[in-house]
Parts: structure tokens; C-alpha cells; sequence
């Protein structure tokens, strides 16, 4: 039986601390790195990048981190496995060839692409083969692609690990990809070290359980963590610098979260939890490589900073693959006002109502009034409320100078203590997300081979009368809403996060959030009280969505998905907080009716 094989993250997302790569090898033994760079948002980003440089399109930031670190990896026997590529794995390639020749270090690199649909997007779309909705053309609530479609500036198909097995095969010291799943980086190196094959789902579903919590780096070692004060309490410096995550991953699936020894941060049950729980759509967790059922999980700290992942089953995966779509949406400017002193609610009707005849001619504009201040202050910032102000439309004219001159004209002739925060702002474009599916045979999943040459996975697709034979559910698939017996004695008005956990997040214009209790009598209370209808009474904003709930009793966990509360993305949203980062750390917040059996201070 072949060794666990030790996976390390390097990178979060594109933008993430360059130097954890040279961390990680400098922190321990690992075999592998594996650095996720692409989100959503990143796509688009990518893509006007390459709308005005075709030789652009790629995450500039790993060759930063490889400058520093190829000849050490490569000295080792470390490889690399990043999706970096993005839009253009070829130029990223070669970029990094030069690099080794630059450095003196002979580097045999490889691609996985063909996730890139734009080439054929018209005729994906004239033939109706792409679909357009937030789930498999099988729950039959999708429509067919209509010519609209086509202005969109990237469309990008989910591959999944098998390109990366084929070029790890062949020898590739680094391995370039664009679009796979987040997963599909861990999984890759799993397959090919361990030689599972797409017959062994069970072994993939724990590996693809392991890169959903290395894919967002320190989230797993401490990052973000609900209880951070306790951390801090047993060590005031611990969340200074904290160490990224790696997996020791066994040849059944199972794995081992850990950390380098003395690296900053902690990894424990509840901090792997709460990653795990990270924009989590449903107990069934869809992808190329495998269906992973996420609802027989087992954690246990089986030493410090070391916790094993046990029980992912998995089942096979569907025949459609998963399509991120962004197109340009049009332009969007705001301005912030300040509400300073006393009479602050007034202050806003006046503006709201002078505002009015400005936003009357553009597509979309919100105005938000937000509390931030405190009676009898001090500072002059604490006293001041805010009223942000946000305009969209398709002409950039309408929220340029046509909407800030105008605001701007207000400043002797509106409430006291007038005055807008910055100098008037200028309109900047802004994407929308789809997500849109197309059928795995009409993806091509070319690898480009260090020697020069090209392969193309075959699909793994289930065949008629194979043992993968069967139709996978999609994901998110609901195991149910069996709410337990609610804890009974006194209680007291508290915070909820004074016994409870959340970790939120987006997907398209959805936020997804996970809660999760401390113990077996949280959870039984927690399911019982934290409804859909008890999240839309907490959170007012969901008041009129359409919120759904899943339970996780494995995790002692319940998870939510709030569509629409992000509008249309992060790119467009107007909201204060357009990824849903915080709205666990909001939930938290919100006092509630606790039984004091549950509080630290109820069982001593």
C-alpha cells in the first residue's frame, strides 16, 4: 500500500501572501503544492485582462512565488499544481519555462485545459447544448441559450483531476491548468500517487473532501474562525501570522489536516468544520470527479494541530459539467455621505427625497443608511452615521458626472453638516455571473504534455452496463429537515454565537452559510430552533428569499443557502458586504433565547 501523500496550500486565492510557498518547503516535508488563484470574480477579472492583451489572462502572482522557489522545489522532488493558468495555461506555461531557463533549472511543465467554451460558445449555444441555471438540466427548470447569451466574456467549464493524473504521469515537474474545480487540485495528486481510477469513488470523495478544506488556505488553520478569542487566549500571538494548511492523504481517502510545527494559527475539529461548511450547497457535494456525500463525515483531533477526516462515501458523478459565465453588466459609481451629530434619521429623509429626481434616470440605484454612530461621542467619525449611495447602468454617462455633479451641488443647500467622503468618484464596469451547465462529452480535456505533445482525457462519464452506471444527484440535493428535541430548562438573552459557530460565503448571487453547535445538546437545540423561518426573522435582509435548509448531524451543523441575497454576483451586487463574508459573523450577533445549560457559565 502505497505512503500518505503530503498535499500543501500555497494559495487561497489570487491575491493571497506570496510568500507561503517559500513557507511551506521551508516548514517541513511535503510532496506536493497546490495553490488555487481563481474564483468567479477572478475570472472576470481575468478576462477584461485579456480582452486588451490576448498574451494576459493568467494569475502573474505564482510566478512571484516560483522566482523564489522552482530550483528549491525541484531539487526535492516537489511538484507543483496550481490552476493559475486561468484564461491562458499555454502563456503561464511558457512564462514559467522561461523562468527555469532564467534560473538555470531545467522544469518540465504541463497544461490541462479545454474548460475554455468561448471558441465554440455560439455553437454551444445555436445547437442548444449549454443551458443556463443554478442546477443540472435534469430538475427540467432550465431553458435552452438564447442569442443574449452571447456577449458574455468568459465561459468556462469545471473540468475535474484526471488532466492532472495524465501530466503528472508524464513526468511534469509543474502542472499549469485553467478551470478545474477547486477540489481537482488535491484530487489529481492523489489519484496519480495512490493510482486510484474513476471506479474508486470512495477514495476520491475523501480526497475531494480534503481539497475543499486546503482550497481556501489559513480558513482551515484558524483563519476567520468563529472562536478566534479562544485562540488568542491560549496564545495572544497565535493568529499573527498563521501557517497554511496541508493533508496527509491515505490510500483509501481518508486524510489528516495539519500544520507546520510552530507555524502560526490551529487546526481542530471546529476550524476544519467551519471550512468545510464554506459555501456548501447541500449534504451531496457535486463535481467532475465524483458525487461526495459530505453527510457521514467524521472529525476527531487525534493530536494537536492534527485532525482526521474519516467516512466521505461518494457516488458517481453526472453527466453535466458546471459552467462559470461573466459577462459585462454595465457601469456603477457610489458616493459616501456622512451623517454627522444629532437628528440623523431626518437628515436622511431630506437627502433620500433630494436624491430622488438624481437616481430617477438610472437602471438601478440603492441608498443605504447605516448606524455607525454613537450618541455623545468624542470623535467626530463615531458621531457620523453613513448613507452610502449606489448607481448601475448600462450608460457610463448616467452614473458619472450626470449622477456626482449633482450630489456634489447639494453641499450649502441640504442638511447641516454636509459633505461627501473623497473627491467624486468615477464609474467602473461591472461583471454578472451565470452559471450555466454543458454535457461532459461536448467538453474537450486536452492535456499539454511536457514533451510538447497533446492528449485528451477520455471521459469518465458512467457508461451503459459499467459499475458506474446511474444517475448522480445534483448538488445540494436535500437529506431532509428532522429538526431534534429542543433543549428545555431556563434561559437567558444572549448573542447566539455565544454557542454557536458560522462560517458564510457566496456562490453567483446566493450567500451560503453554515451554523454549527458545540455539543450534542447544542445541535439537538440548534436544529430545532434555527428554522428557515427563525434565519429570516434574524436576518431581515432574507425576509422575502426563498432561504433553504439542510442538516449536517455529522458536523453538528445546519447549512442555508439565501438565493438572491447577492443580487447578481459579487461583481454587481450593491451590497455592503457583496460576498457575504460576515452575515455568520451578523447571525451571531443577533441576541436570542439560549437554555443556560448550554453556556459556559450553565454547566459549572
Amino acid at each position: 500500500m502505497s505512503t500518505p501523500l503530503r498535499v500543501a496550500n500555497v494559495s487561497g486565492f489570487y491575491g493571497d501572501r506570496t510568500s507561503a510557498m517559500r513557507e511551506m518547503l521551508d516548514g517541513g516535508d511535503v510532496d506536493v503544492l497546490t495553490g488555487d488563484y481563481l474564483a468567479e470574480l477572478t475570472m472576470l477579472i481575468l478576462g477584461r485582462q485579456r480582452s486588451t492583451d490576448p498574451a494576459a489572462g493568467y494569475a502573474r502572482s505564482f510566478l512571484t512565488q516560483l522566482e523564489d522557489c522552482l530550483a528549491d522545489a525541484l531539487s526535492r522532488g516537489v511538484r507543483i499544481v496550481s490552476n493559475a493558468g486561468g484564461l491562458n495555461p499555454r502563456g503561464l506555461a511558457d512564462a514559467v519555462g522561461e523562468l527555469g531557463a532564467r534560473l538555470g533549472v531545467p522544469v518540465r511543465v504541463a497544461t490541462v485545459s479545454g474548460d475554455d467554451l468561448m471558441p465554440r460558445l455560439a455553437q454551444l449555444c445555436s445547437t442548444g447544448r449549454l443551458r443556463v441555471g443554478e442546477r443540472p438540466p435534469a430538475d427540467g427548470d432550465l431553458v435552452a441559450v438564447n442569442g443574449e447569451f452571447l456577449d458574455v466574456l468568459t465561459a468556462n467549464a469545471y473540468l475535474g483531476c484526471w488532466g492532472i493524473v495524465r501530466a503528472l504521469e508524464a513526468g511534469a515537474d509543474v502542472v499549469v491548468t485553467g478551470r478545474v474545480t477547486d477540489a481537482s487540485l488535491v484530487v489529481g495528486p492523489a489519484a496519480w500517487h495512490h493510482r486510484w481510477s474513476a471506479e474508486d469513488l470512495d477514495a476520491l470523495a475523501g480526497a475531494t473532501v480534503a481539497g475543499h478544506v486546503l482550497e481556501c488556505g489559513t480558513q482551515a488553520t484558524g483563519g476567520n474562525f468563529s472562536f478566534f478569542t479562544e485562540l488568542l487566549d491560549a496564545d495572544p500571538r497565535c493568529l499573527d501570522h498563521i501557517g497554511f494548511p496541508l493533508a496527509e492523504i491515505a490510500a483509501d481517502g481518508t486524510a489528516v489536516i495539519t500544520k507546520h510545527p510552530g507555524t502560526g494559527g490551529a487546526v481542530t475539529v471546529e476550524t476544519v468544520t467551519e471550512q468545510l461548511l464554506y459555501e456548501l450547497t447541500g449534504g451531496r457535494y457535486g463535481g467532475p470527479d465524483v458525487v461526495t456525500r459530505f453527510d457521514g463525515l467524521r472529525l476527531r483531533q487525534v493530536a494537536r494541530d492534527r485532525v482526521e477526516v474519516t467516512g466521505a462515501r461518494g457516488l458517481p458523478p453526472g453527466e453535466w459539467l458546471k459552467v462559470a459565465t461573466n459577462r459585462l453588466g454595465g457601469f456603477r459609481n457610489a458616493m459616501t455621505l456622512p451623517l454627522a451629530g444629532l437628528d440623523v434619521d431626518r437628515k436622511a429623509d431630506v437627502l433620500r427625497r433630494q436624491l430622488a429626481p438624481v437616481l430617477a434616470d438610472v437602471a438601478e440605484a440603492v441608498v443605504t443608511l447605516a448606524r455607525t454612530d454613537s450618541p455623545d461621542s468624542g470623535a467626530e467619525e463615531e458621531a457620523s452615521a453613513v448613507l452610502q449611495v449606489t448607481v448601475k447602468d448600462p450608460d457610463r454617462n448616467k452614473v458619472g458626472k450626470e449622477f456626482t455633479v449633482p450630489v456634489i451641488e447639494f453641499a450649502l443647500a441640504t442638511v447641516p453638516g454636509f459633505f461627501a467622503a473623497g473627491a467624486p468618484p468615477r464609474p467602473s464596469a461591472y461583471g454578472v455571473y451565470a452559471p450555466a451547465w454543458v454535457r461532459v462529452d461536448d467538453v474537450s480535456h486536452v492535456v499539454g504534455l511536457p514533451d510538447g505533445g497533446t492528449d485528451r482525457v477520455p471521459s469518465t462519464r458512467p457508461q451503459p452496463g459499467s459499475t458506474l452506471e446511474g444517475a448522480a444527484p445534483g448538488p445540494g440535493e436535500p437529506a431532509g429537515d428532522i429538526s431534534g428535541p429542543e433543549a428545555a430548562g431556563p434561559t437567558r438573552r444572549v448573542p447566539l454565537g455565544r454557542v454557536v459557530g458560522a462560517r458564510s460565503g457566496d456562490k453567483g448571487g446566493a450567500a451560503t452559510l453554515g451554523v454549527y453547535a458545540r455539543s450534542d445538546e447544542g445541535y439537538a437545540w440548534l436544529s430545532s430552533f434555527l428554522t428557515a423561518e427563525r434565519l429570516r426573522e434574524l436576518l431581515p435582509e432574507a425576509s422575502g428569499l426563498p432561504v433553504t435548509r439542510e442538516l449536517l448531524p455529522g458536523f453538528r451543523a445546519l447549512i442555508f443557502q439565501l438565493p438572491g441575497l447577492l443580487g447578481e454576483g459579487v461583481a454587481a451586487s450593491t451590497r455592503f458586504d457583496p460576498q457575504a463574508k460576515a452575515v455568520g459573523e451578523w447571525l451571531r450577533s443577533r441576541l436570542v433565547d439560549v437554555p443556560m445549560s448550554l453556556l459556559p457559565e450553565g454547566r459549572t
